[in-house]
Formats: structure tokens, sequence, C-alpha cells
């Protein structure tokens, strides 16, 4: 029988903290959110691995250091309005509903949106919103204090720094297997932004996304 709260404070001590994710506001909402209940029910024993949990479709969840550095990373406040690009089982929207307003958050599998919808109201997350759509359709309008993309990008696309509210930042991991650069772009001004590298990492990528130029010798 699977020991939940020793394998979540063991999960926090021995890879998230061990990952420099040092942020009590992120540590503690890691603390509060069951992952477990965000598991499907066949790798419910495995919630707490330093594994990328399968979800269908190709899909998984991340793995909880890489979640705690995007976290840690985004510094996502109380008044802050989310934009999440990947849903999967809703885990990492309801931690970053821990410190925000609200989120919304994009899932393009609509049985993977449908199974988000049931984790969070079963856990008691209020303030996310989840919408089966496919972001590479997300046209122009609302602009967010806070993007995440939990999908990999191939190559740079300004459409998702361009939906920042100015001070907004929104977390990416761009490139092709088997290393991604992990980037955390803020907008500067109306027409400015500031991009920082922060890790190596690999993430499954964003259906749709777009695709380098091939060479056609």
């Amino acid at each position: 029988m699977l020991d939940v709260a020793a394998a979540r404070r063991q999960m926090i001590e021995q890879q998230v903290r061990a990952w420099d994710v040092l942020d009590m506001h992120v540590l503690s909402v890691m603390e509060r959110v069951p992952r477990e209940e965000f598991a499907p029910p066949q790798y419910r024993d495995l919630a707490f691995a330093d594994m990328c949990v399968p979800l269908g479709h190709g899909q998984s969840m991340l793995m909880p250091k890489l979640e705690g550095r995007i976290l840690q990373s985004l510094a996502i406040q109380p008044e802050d309005s989310v934009l999440e690009i990947g849903t999967g089982s809703g885990y990492f929207a309801a931690c970053m509903a821990g410190l925000a307003r609200r989120v919304r958050t994009l899932e393009i599998f609509p049985d993977l949106a449908e199974s988000a919808r049931g984790n969070l109201a079963r856990t008691g997350v209020g303030n996310v919103t989840v919408e089966t759509l496919d972001a590479m359709t997300l046209g122009p309008g609302t602009q967010y204090d806070v993007i995440a993309l939990t999908g990999s990008l191939p190559m740079h696309d300004p459409r998702f720094e361009q939906a920042l509210a100015v001070g907004g930042r929104l977390f990416v991991a761009v490139g092709q297997g088997p290393v991604m650069e992990a980037r955390l772009v803020t907008r500067t001004g109306r027409d400015s932004w500031q991009r920082a590298s922060l890790f190596e990492t690999v993430m499954d990528p964003l259906l749709h996304a777009l695709q380098p130029s091939e060479f056609v010798f």
C-alpha cells in the first residue's frame, strides 16, 4: 500500500528541491495538490516517481522536478491570469491555480480535457477553465500575465509571447530532441521582450507546431 504522504514528501525533497527548486510557495503548492489524483488509475503508484507518467495519445505528465522548475521560473503572483497550453491530466494547471487568480488551459484531445475537468473538480480546484482547443489556432485577443507551454516547439513561434501582457512571463521549451532549450520570455514593453535561457530539457512536442524549413539539395 502506497504511503501517499511519505511519497509526496520524498518527491519534493529528493527530486524537486534537489533540482534547485527552493521557492517556498512552489514547494508548498506541490505539497498541497494531490498528484496521485491526477495520474491514470493504472499508474497511480508511480505518480511521485521521477518519470513522465503516460496519459495516452503519446502525451504524459511532466516529471515533478521539471514542473517545479517551471513554476519557480514563472514567479506566479496571486492576481495573475494564466494560460496553459497542454492540459494533460490537469495537475500542472492545479498547481498554477494554487498560486494564481485564474487559469485557462487548452487541451487538443477531448478525452484528456474531460478527464482533467473531472480531476480538477474532484480535488476542489475551482479557478481553472479547461477548453478543448488546438492552441495553434489561438487568435489574437486576450493577454495573460503568465503563459506556460507543457509541450515543446521545434522552432521559435512569436504568437505566444505576443499574448503576454506587459510584464508577463512565458515558459517554453524550443528545439528538437535529444536536447531542447527551456526559455523564459518576459514582455518588457509594447514591442519588446527579454529572453533568457534556463536549462536543457526534453518535452513532448506540441501538436501542429511550426516546423523548421527542410532544405533540399
